[in-house]
């Protein structure tokens, strides 16, 4: 018989579920939104009982070790009850970001081979219009959640209301090896169609042992608002709290204004955001109670170096920067340690060096790409669901080809400047955007705001006019007039944006990562929403 391995989701929890059966790891609040409902807990035996039922339930519909099913849904506990489940059945899941709809649902969905879909009932619909194309999808099943008019019935699905209340199940566990696949995550898919990084169980067992990289306590209840699709919030919270036990909250969706308000009512210690939210929740009006919180720590992988020092005064908190993607690398900045606007060296066991387009390394302050490979110095490796190609172009030289483009000072530090082929280069001076976000944000009428760069109206080769994306704070007057004089006042001239593009939301991923592109697709000079300084002050906009 194989023995147990924590590196393996369904052997930790069912190793966790002996020693801790009643531990309340998980609760997913329900106190923040908009009907008042009661918070969904699971222990560590709920997770065991219900994931057993839902790998009865893959295997009866047929699926053999290593078939793909999709997961879409919010943060729901279902979520993670499906992911055990996967691993206890050997099966490989494709979590889907709950918002994907159309030709990009139907490509994930037909290039991962998935045979069935287990997914909430508000998304439904999204698969039902693409499903008639996807001939290999035999099954859905949905979760019911009353934020969907229809029933599951009435799109051919099946209810996890009624799977989750058959008698429990106990399925031997068909995984043979950590290194057994578990989910398929599709990048994001800005520069071509969407790749599907396989991640074996080992993968995320590592996530689990994260923990005490990132400096958790025993006693710390880490929080996230980020979706358990994305890797972030299962690299830095799920993961470590299922395997140290810290009674980990999340909610179904990040929300800033409610976000410190979520920390006390449920003792948090710990969160963790990407670079955008940063300025989202910077950008909220200050209160008096803004330091009174039980954060001690905020693990963010982006910080805006502008807001570094200013956010972590603001909240009384502490920030760990971090720097890693769906395909591998990983660098931390620990507390205190560090230049403000690193994201730290490479983990242990690993090796990250700056290069040019010939593979040379760049010397201290010289930009390049960021790559990295195991410290032993065998090549990296990446594996890309049906696409050698890629594979092996991701891994060229044996080296892991970031995309991102930064440099290290001479003490080792590395700094993240623009994905490659990004950048903001005006007036022959490269844009810092998070100067301007920082500034923008501090404005009391913007609620959000992200900054990036369109070809300049000029036409010189390799510049770009400044925009600065916009929310309003809802129930204030916004004037554009005003956000420019804002700027005048608070950035030097050549920071100033070209443009203001006032939209009601920013697009974003499920990890809460600005989708530039739907801001350049609406942009248009003179167009709605869309103003220039002199365009301003020649109407005399209030």
């Amino acid at each position: 018989m194989r023995e147990r391995s924590d590196l393996i989701l369904a052997d930790l929890i069912a190793t966790r579920a002996e020693r801790q059966p009643d531990l309340d790891v998980l609760t997913f609040e329900c106190w923040s939104l908009p009907q008042s409902r009661t918070d969904e807990v699971r222990t560590y035996a709920d997770l065991l009982r219900n994931a057993n039922r839902i790998a009865a339930a893959l295997i009866a519909h047929g699926l053999a070790p290593g078939e793909r099913f999709a997961l879409m849904m919010r943060n729901h506990p279902e979520f993670v009850e499906t992911m055990i489940a996967a691993s206890i059945s050997a099966c490989v899941f494709v979590p889907i970001d709950p918002r994907t709809r159309g030709e990009k649902l139907a490509y994930m969905l037909r290039q991962s081979g998935c045979k069935g879909a287990i997914c909430a009932d508000y998304c439904l619909g999204f698969i039902a219009d693409v499903r008639a194309a996807l001939p290999d999808l035999k099954w859905v099943i949905a979760l019911e959640t009353g934020e969907a008019a229809e029933s599951p019935s009435s799109n051919h699905a099946e209810s996890m209301r009624e799977l989750l209340s058959k008698p429990t199940a106990t399925v031997d566990v068909r995984l043979q090896a950590p290194n057994d696949p578990l989910q398929i995550i599709y990048t994001s898919g800005t520069t071509g169609d969407p790749k599907g990084v396989v991640f074996p169980n080992a993968r995320f067992g590592l996530f689990g042992m994260l923990g005490g990289l990132l400096g958790y306590r025993p006693d710390d209840r880490p929080y996230t608002g980020l979706s358990l699709t994305h890797g972030n919030a299962q690299a830095v919270t799920l993961g470590p709290s299922l395997n140290m036990g810290l009674r980990a909250v999340f909610s179904r969706r990040f929300t800033k204004s409610r976000l410190w308000d979520i920390c006390r009512r449920y003792g948090c210690t710990t969160f963790s955001m990407l670079g955008g939210m940063a300025t989202a929740v910077y950008s909220e009006p200050p209160r008096a109670d803004d330091a009174d919180n039980p954060v001690r720590m905020v693990i963010d992988a982006g910080m805006p170096a502008p807001l570094f020092d200013a956010f972590e005064r603001r909240f009384g908190v502490r920030v760990f920067e971090w720097y890693g993607a769906v395909e591998g690398g990983l660098a931390f900045k620990p507390i205190g340690e560090g230049p403000v606007g690193s994201f730290g060296k490479p983990a242990p066991g690993l090796e990250m060096k700056i290069v040019d387009e010939q593979g040379n390394e760049c010397p201290p302050e010289v930009i390049g790409e960021i790559v990295s490979r195991p410290a032993t110095g065998e090549s990296a490796s990446v594996e890309y669901f049906k696409n050698d190609e890629a594979s092996r172009a991701k891994t060229a030289g044996g080296w892991l080809r970031s995309g991102d483009m930064g440099h290290r000072d001479a003490d080792g530090w590395f700094f993240f400047d623009y994905r490659k082929g990004g950048g903001i280069r005006h007036n022959g001076d490269f844009i810092n955007a998070g100067f301007v976000e920082k500034a923008i944000a501090e404005h009391p009428a913007v609620s959000d705001v992200f900054v990036y760069g369109i070809p300049a109206a000029s036409g010189a080769p390799g510049e770009k006019d400044v925009v600065a994306a916009i929310v309003p704070e809802p129930g204030k007057e916004f004037s554009p007039a005003s956000v420019f004089q804002w700027c005048r006042a608070h950035l030097e001239s050549n920071f100033v944006p070209s443009y203001l593009q006032v939209v009601d939301e920013i697009p974003k991923t499920a990890s809460e990562k600005p989708q530039e592109r739907f801001l350049i697709d609406r942009f248009q000079p003179g167009g709605s929403g869309v103003y220039a300084e002199s365009d301003v002050t020649a109407r005399g906009a209030a």
